[in-house]
């Protein structure tokens, strides 16, 4: 039926032409976005697949930069202790050239470099973050994401623990020392080592009363130590008694447990004679013989009698005969009078009643009656102690700075394999990068030359639609012939 009031052609035509123009429309927004995918309404399920993709590139482009700056820290580490392996190394230079008994110059004077590098040492490891309970001596997590869980997403180094810890005291070399090892006093108890200690408050003093050898005599020294009206500090005591005591070939130090040791390859005995009542330096009667030194130490009080005392240090043979009447020097005198040419010096005890003997060298005594060194015949002479001897302490740091440096190698091998993780770890977050974009790609973006053709069909298309509208608007008018 041909009517005019509806034109059912012309309408199709513009349904079609509406139809024609969404699809342009839609394959322009394609090509000039790249996108297959602009709004929800194009593929809803497609859209939630590459969001997810999306979301894990997003994730895993920061995670590699988490992971790079992980390697970097660690590179810092690393370069940190490298610098620690090369002072350990100077430091044992130092304690094997301290360890021979040959050496000739001043321990003092490598003491003073020696714990100058342990102090750096706890700097630089504190610098690096590496010192005990410091910023990096903890299991580092380092989130790089990619994984199916957390944890799996996660590249830990660890390096928590004292045994992953390099300043000086997880290294147990903090009390070390290269210096001649110390004697300390039987019976005392006080450190020198608290922080803020001071003694000798109000100007109190101390005395120490060495029995010596000088020249090759025995003799008597009081080293007389001094507070400050404030009290002294551990560098102020050490500071006046090797003031007064090193003319004598004996240095005043504090050993590894903070007490007061005296130290020199002279023969002496010490007691601490007086002394403040509340801050003393060492309790008061406590008492030492150098043992740094071979020697015998008294049995008893020297008791007079007629005796021959027979010295040999493997080179030679001494003897020195006593008298009953001779007294506690002259029988000191006798001995040193005889036994100088060995190395071998007698000198009084710490209590003044009897007679120390003692050598830089093994040695050995024996006496044909009871009297000057207590029972008849052979008197045992002691070694040198490890911690007293002239190189017993350096000997303990070779060993120290020797397990210091296997301790160090070990945390250097959890670094270097904590960069070699996150390097891998970068590696596989790059990859999923790269296949989680592609994966994006395939369902998001545009495909070109298919969305240029369904341009090209489109246009074609809008044109068709354009003429064969009018065509169907044109129909209508042919009905107006009808009524002439």
């Amino acid at each position: 039926m041909i009517s005019f009031v509806t034109n059912y052609a012309s309408m199709m035509a513009q349904n079609n032409l509406d139809t024609t123009n969404n699809f342009q429309t839609k394959t322009i927004e394609a090509l000039t976005s790249g996108y297959r995918i602009n709004t929800a309404g194009d593929d809803p399920a497609g859209l939630a697949v590459a969001n997810q993709f999306a979301n894990s590139v997003t994730q895993l482009t920061q995670g590699v930069i988490n992971a790079n700056s992980g390697v970097s820290t660690l590179q810092i580490i690393d370069g940190g202790l490298n610098n620690i392996s090369t002072i350990l190394n100077r430091m044992q230079t130092l304690a094997t050239e301290s360890a021979s008994t040959t050496f000739s110059g001043n321990r003092n004077d490598i003491q003073v470099e020696y714990q100058q590098l342990v102090s750096e040492i706890t700097q630089q490891a504190t610098n690096v973050g590496l010192n005990s309970n410091g910023t990096y001596n903890v299991a580092n997590n380092v989130y790089v994401g990619g994984g199916s869980t957390n944890t799996n997403s996660t590249v830990v180094v660890d390096l928590s623990g004292a045994q992953n810890a390099v300043d000086a005291t997880s290294l147990k070399l903090e009390n070390t020392s290269v210096n001649g090892g110390g004697t300390e006093l039987t019976g005392n108890g006080v450190r020198l080592d608290a922080p803020g200690a001071t003694f000798l408050a109000g100007g109190a003093t101390e005395t120490f009363a060495f029995n010596l050898v000088v020249n090759g005599a025995a003799t008597t020294f009081n080293a007389v130590v001094t507070g400050a009206a404030g009290g002294s500090t551990e560098a102020d005591v050490l500071g006046q008694l090797n003031g007064s005591l090193n003319q004598y070939g004996i240095n005043a130090q504090v050993g590894s447990d903070g007490q007061l040791q005296f130290a020199g390859s002279t023969p002496f005995t010490v007691k601490a004679t007086t002394a403040d009542a509340t801050d003393e330096i060492a309790t008061t009667g406590a008492t030492a013989a150098n043992l740094g030194t071979y020697n015998v130490a008294p049995t008893a009080a020297y008791t007079a009698a007629a005796q021959t005392l027979t010295f040999q240090n493997g080179q030679q043979t001494e003897t020195v005969s006593l008298l009953a009447g001779d007294t506690l020097g002259g029988a000191i005198a006798k001995i040193n009078a005889q036994t100088g040419a060995l190395g071998i010096y007698a000198v009084a005890d710490a209590a003044g009643t009897g007679i120390s003997l003692q050598s830089a060298a093994n040695f050995t005594v024996s006496a044909s009656a009871a009297g000057a060194l207590g029972a008849a015949g052979a008197q045992t002479v002691a070694a040198p102690s490890s911690a007293a001897s002239t190189t017993g302490n350096a000997l303990a740091a070779v060993t120290a700075i020797t397990a210091a440096l296997a301790q160090l190698g070990s945390v250097q091998a959890a670094v270097g394999a904590g960069e070699n993780k996150l390097q891998y770890a970068i590696d596989l977050a790059n990859s999923q990068i790269t296949n989680f974009g592609s994966a994006e790609s395939q369902i998001r973006d545009a495909d070109v030359a298919t969305e240029a053709a369904n341009l090209s069909q489109a246009q074609v298309l809008e044109q068709a639609s354009v003429a064969a509208m009018a065509q169907a608007n044109s129909s209508p008018q042919a009905l107006l012939k009808l009524l002439q």
